[in-house]
């Protein structure tokens, strides 16, 4: 596999529409199932940590194999830089971050709708199933905590390309899928596991827009850790790739 594929084998137009629909998804299906466990009225109120775990991995999956014929699947910002740098590509850079930005706003919105139902009879602050928040509130506990969940998780994505024939059969996708699940069951319980900048960053954007009642706050004063702690992860994890291959 060319060092450079996932950043520069695709067009504009398909990474712009592989990353907004991908990341989309991906929200849409991991923010559901913490709507889906959160809120009262739905079917599967009071599931607990491994259904959000998994349901979140599967929403990794099912993105992933949605978007990467079109746009390698990134998906988070954090995976693009620790595969910049890992080529040297940085041209469309920019270009995958401002559209899992935008799809990760598209995802919250199609949570917020689908669960209209339920956030309209909300009595309670609902920041939680937008965006994640710690448990104990130390910003440099919680940025390492973000640092070491997104390192296992861009490494491991990093470390395939050494193996052709994972590419080739789409195993990968499984692989990632399977380890966001492990870093949610392992490394998740202190800050809710962002491990993604934007995964945090546009539902937080859209739940300080949506006319929610009872919304509550968005802890604008937290925002910055689940992003600047996963893009630290993604740039260690590529340049100690570097280093040891």
């Amino acid at each position: 596999m060319d060092k450079g594929v996932f950043v520069s084998a695709f067009s504009n137009g398909d990474i712009f529409v592989g990353e907004t629909l991908g990341t989309a998804a991906l929200i849409l299906l991991g923010g559901g199932v913490c709507a889906a466990v959160t809120l009262k009225k739905s079917k599967a109120i009071n599931a607990g940590w491994l259904a959000i775990t998994f349901g979140w991995g599967f929403a990794v999956m099912i993105a992933a194999y949605m978007s990467a014929p079109k746009s390698g699947a990134h998906l988070n910002p954090a995976v693009t830089l620790a595969l910049a740098v890992k080529s040297g590509e940085w041209g469309d850079v920019p270009l995958y971050l401002g559209s899992q930005l935008l799809g990760a706003m598209i995802g919250a919105v199609l949570v917020w709708a689908t669960y209209l139902g339920q956030f309209n009879e909300n009595k309670e602050p609902t920041l939680g199933i937008f965006s994640t928040g710690p448990e104990i509130r130390n910003p440099v506990q919680n940025m390492l905590t973000e640092i070491i969940g997104t390192f296992v998780l861009c490494f491991a994505i990093l470390t395939q390309s050494t193996n052709e024939g994972l590419g080739k059969s789409g195993l990968g996708i499984l692989i990632v899928a399977f380890t966001v699940v492990g870093i949610g069951l392992s490394l998740g319980g202190p800050t809710g596991y962002a491990i993604n900048p934007v995964r945090d960053l546009g539902p937080r954007i859209v739940h300080s827009l949506l006319p929610i009642p009872n919304k509550g706050g968005s802890d604008w004063s937290y925002a910055w850790v689940p992003v600047a702690g996963p893009i630290v992860g993604g740039l260690l994890a590529g340049g100690l790739y570097n280093a040891m291959f």
